[in-house]
């Protein structure tokens, strides 16, 4: 990580997409996020692809974390990844899924491009530190 990385703050978008309701999850990354000196936006709930694509774009992100419970993560999140691609933001945006995600489909999102899958359980200390180990060099 050069000298700039380290003192540039982590942009991050915290989005709910589609018609999940339950965001708890996202408030408490959010925090810690925060705490943790990132700068931080929360989509709000019910987001489409499009506005979570826009919105990530817009604000410039370094991470974009979906969370979803919902069970639509197959059919959401590669609209996202098209999305972010359509407007060449993918490579320099973190993707990072959180949720209740099925092993086979934690696999599948890992090859369209979705960085890390985080489920129950996973630890903050973990979110973060996997978020500024990966990082995406900025131009």
């Amino acid at each position: 990580m050069g000298v700039d990385q380290q003192q540039r703050t982590i942009r991050c978008l915290v989005a709910k997409v589609g018609l999940d309701g339950h965001d708890r999850g996202a408030h408490v990354i959010s925090r810690a996020f925060r705490d943790a000196g990132f700068e931080v936006i929360y989509s709000g709930l019910h987001k489409s692809p499009d506005e979570i694509v826009q919105a990530a774009v817009q604000e410039d992100v370094d991470v974009l974390g979906i969370s979803i419970l919902s069970g639509a993560h197959d059919t959401l999140v590669p609209k996202i990844v098209d999305g972010l691609k359509e407007y060449g933001a993918f490579e320099d945006t973190l993707l990072l899924v959180g949720g209740i995600i099925p092993d086979d489909d934690e696999k599948e999102l890992k090859d369209i491009g979705v960085s890390e899958v985080f489920g129950p359980g996973a630890s903050m200390e973990e979110m973060i530190a996997f978020v500024r180990e990966n990082v995406p060099e900025r131009r």
